[in-house]
């Protein structure tokens, strides 16, 4: 569109054309679903953050409470792709934001930040606004606190570090106090690394230990079904093993899965011979109800799918050799996990760019994933969601 439509409130874009005016709140809505890694066709990565976060700002500004709303909404739900865009407009709400604001959105911490890697992200961003005040500190003190010592336990094996952050720095900063002996055996291994006392619910860092000590594939194996490790539990030579990944699996979540199907065909526990191993894979996969309890987002099955079909790594060199079981089983959990998504009930026009620049760059950081991809499937999933839905397409 070269020229804007007479009398309307068109303006200029980054694609040299005319349209609509985005407000602040529609943009913070699209950051958190969309993110923007990797850029668009026409705004590089590091403007369009700039571009994002000055809108989150405006709205911060303008209504705090509904922005941090919005946040917990979409990452609860699941709506979008990735959480790291949610943990960023928290932590700037928990940074520039007055009194009231970063105390809302210090107590809304563990809705967002639900896992180790979440609140590893979430300091990241904090420390490009802020210092580290009592606020912050009692918050990542009541993260730890407020989890059952089992399920902190499970924690702090499975999530040890990110972002140059671990949870020996977490403890270090927050100081988190009790006297309960089993919560503070757990703290104490996870600053000294040294586990004095075993307990029942702390059966998984003794499996831990264990398996960094285990000698062969078999032993490790071993280890893995005895404490129900998780993936991350296991040393970096032992993952190549198919041994391994199959005592892996049944503590295998759904997610962690779907992104791990390259591996379990490299290691030859997808071959022809394991009929079972693939009937259990395939059932998992095609599950509606697992599919809906993991939170699993269209997109990131339809990035797998793509991933797994073109037979190698997108950032690193392994290549497999794939089963079309698996393939047609993830087809099959892209459109099963529509029922995730809620109907508005309202009418809706879905209007698609079919233009060249919707084959370039990528979508939430997930290479492979065009935009005219991307804008299709999302295109299905509200036909199917939507009794009032009708698509038209433009350049």
């Amino acid at each position: 569109q070269s020229e804007p439509i007479p009398s309307s409130t068109q303006v200029s874009n980054d694609a040299g054309g005319y349209s609509w005016i985005v407000d602040d709140w529609k943009q913070l809505q699209r950051f958190l679903i969309l993110g923007s890694e990797g850029g668009t066709y026409h705004i590089a990565e590091k403007q369009l953050v700039r571009e994002n976060a000055q809108a989150v700002e405006r709205c911060i500004k303008n209504d705090s409470s509904r922005v941090i709303k919005t946040v917990v909404e979409i990452s609860e739900t699941g709506r979008a792709p990735k959480n790291d865009p949610a943990l960023f407009v928290l932590a700037m709400c928990a940074s520039i934001g007055d009194d009231k604001t970063r105390k809302e959105a210090l107590q809304s911490l563990p809705k967002v930040a639900r896992i180790g890697t979440h609140l590893f992200h979430f300091m990241q961003y904090c420390s490009q606004f802020r210092g580290l005040g009592r606020g912050l500190r009692t918050a990542i003190s009541k993260w730890y606190q407020d989890k059952s010592v089992r399920d902190l336990a499970f924690q702090v094996v499975k999530y040890q570090s990110r972002d140059g952050w671990s949870n020996a720095d977490m403890l270090r900063l927050s100081h988190p106090k009790t006297i309960d002996p089993v919560r503070n055996a757990v703290y104490k291994w996870i600053v000294d690394g040294v586990l004095l006392e075993y307990y029942d619910d702390l059966k998984i860092i003794e499996g831990f230990i264990n398996i960094q000590n285990a000698k062969s594939d078999k032993e490790a194996a071993k280890f893995i079904m005895e404490y129900s490790l998780p993936l991350e539990c296991v040393p970096t030579q032992f993952k190549t093993s198919s041994l391994v990944w199959e005592a892996l699996l049944p503590s295998l979540g759904l997610t962690a899965l779907i992104r791990n199907l390259g591996n379990l065909s490299k290691c030859g526990l997808l071959s022809k011979d394991n009929w079972d191993i693939k009937k259990q894979i395939v059932d998992r996969i095609a599950n509606q109800e697992a599919l809906k309890k993991a939170r699993i987002h269209p997109i990131a099955i339809l990035s797998a799918l793509c991933t797994y079909s073109s037979g190698h790594g997108i950032k690193s060199k392994g290549e497999w050799e794939t089963v079309p079981d698996i393939i047609d089983a993830l087809d099959s959990a892209f459109y099963l996990s529509f029922s995730n998504v809620q109907s508005t009930g309202k009418c809706r026009l879905l209007a698609l760019d079919v233009s060249g620049s919707m084959s370039g760059g990528a979508i939430g950081g997930i290479i492979g994933l065009t935009p005219r991809m991307a804008s299709s499937a999302l295109a299905m999933i509200t036909y199917q969601r939507e009794t009032k839905c009708e698509i038209v397409a433009f350049q």
